[in-house]
């Protein structure tokens, strides 16, 4: 099945690419072409590009149906969508929210003056540890935003426990979590609001573009106020803005993607149970696993590199992988209290931030996707099997090779 039988093989001591094109992490899914283009003419025929269009408004309702919430506020991007939100939230001062997370989360609330606050993640989970959200709570604390990375929605039950009690306001990135759910709920409907991405890397896309939900009448009027410049009508302007609507042509591939919905998970989950019986018995190498009792994406294909046990590093390996054209990822390398500005202006925040520290070091996302076929994730497998089976020459090899040019892999 593979034609690297020798070490000297690979592509990183001078053989050929395994692949002879990158197999992206976050290749976009792509739905009906016809129907999105018969959309976008009936866009061009109306001349009815932007600002709150008939698409746009189909588009939050059917977002707003699927995740069973009030109400859906589409925007943009979902950067925009997040600090509008926190905004309309009032927050202010403090906000506790992880590290392990994508930097746009952090970025968010600075943008604004706010300063977040770095807490650390459950072992299990990978999201906002309770015990640790409340030993942060200060008198400058206005606010939780937790994120439900790779989809996983942790111990929400106990942060709005703490955010009652503490009179502070609870918001999600759910940027990797849209169509998942937890214990049957459907992500969309917890804390105050959420934020879902509809970015082309994620499984469901609109090009770009991004949405607020929540259950909360106010706040959603807020919010669209203030993605419109705080316009009320034509010459009435009511609150401070900014613009974050979304455009008629993404809400057209949004309903695109909709439509296609259940073929993308169908896919998602079929490449996930191929890397569970590929990835499985490799020493070292541990794919994260889904509740499959629960409404899930399966976006990510995560795998954990316990360098003890496999006998190559993850970067080892990644550095590898990306030789042979399999650009896996390091989300998120490393740690958003180790990016700037945050680790100038607050440093030494590691100390407080074991579990973070530990799964930056460890995690390697892997290529999913429509776009990804079976005998590509077989080969990705059969290469880490062969890598693994053969470390210690692998990582003498390594360590002996010329300096290169450049990198295999860029930062995450």
């Amino acid at each position: 099945m593979i034609a690297k039988q020798l070490i000297c093989d690979l592509a990183i001591f001078g053989g050929a690419p395994l692949f002879d094109e990158p197999l992206h992490v976050g290749a976009p899914n792509i739905g009906d072409r016809c129907r999105l283009l018969q959309r976008i003419n009936d866009i061009l025929d109306k001349r009815w590009l932007s600002n709150n269009g008939p698409y746009v408004q189909e588009f939050e309702f059917q977002i707003a149906k699927l995740v069973s919430v009030r109400h859906c506020v589409a925007m943009c991007n979902a950067t925009i969508a997040l600090e509008i939100a926190i905004r309309a939230l009032g927050l202010s001062g403090e906000v506790i929210v992880p590290s392990l997370t994508f930097v746009a989360t952090a970025h968010a609330l600075q943008w604004q003056q706010i300063r977040p606050i770095f807490c650390d993640v459950d072992r299990k989970t990978y999201t906002l540890d309770p015990v640790q959200v409340e030993k942060l709570i200060s008198p400058q604390t206005t606010g939780i935003l937790g994120v439900h990375l790779w989809g996983k929605v942790g111990a929400h039950k106990d942060l709005a426990t703490l955010a009652t009690q503490h009179n502070l306001r609870l918001l999600y990135d759910a940027a990797h979590a849209f169509n998942c759910s937890h214990n049957g709920q459907t992500v969309g409907s917890f804390g105050d609001a959420e934020v879902f991405s509809f970015h082309a890397t994620k499984f469901f896309n609109s090009f770009e573009g991004g949405a607020v939900v929540t259950n909360d009448d106010a706040l959603v009027e807020r919010m669209r106020l203030m993605r419109n410049f705080g316009f009320a009508g034509y010459d009435q302007v009511d609150y401070v803005g900014t613009n974050g609507k979304m455009t008629e042509v993404a809400a057209a591939m949004g309903l695109t993607s909709l439509e296609s919905l259940d073929h993308f998970v169908a896919v998602n989950h079929h490449n996930y149970k191929l890397y569970q019986r590929h990835l499985a018995h490799i020493p070292g190498i541990y794919l994260i696993e889904y509740d499959e009792q629960e409404q899930n994406n399966f976006q990510y294909m995560v795998v954990e590199v316990d360098e003890a046990e496999s006998g190559i590093s993850r970067d080892q390996l990644l550095e590898i992988l990306w030789s042979e054209n399999v650009r896996a990822r390091r989300y998120f390398y490393p740690g958003c209290h180790r990016m700037e500005p945050y680790a100038t202006l607050y440093p030494g925040q590691e100390a407080n931030l074991p579990v973070t520290e530990a799964v930056v070091k460890r995690v390697l996302i892997l290529p999913t996707g429509t776009t990804i076929g079976d005998g590509y994730i077989e080969q990705i497998c059969e290469l880490i099997r062969r890598v693994i089976q053969h470390a210690p020459v692998v990582r003498t090899a390594l360590t002996e090779r010329s300096p290169q040019n450049g990198r295999y892999y860029a930062s995450s």
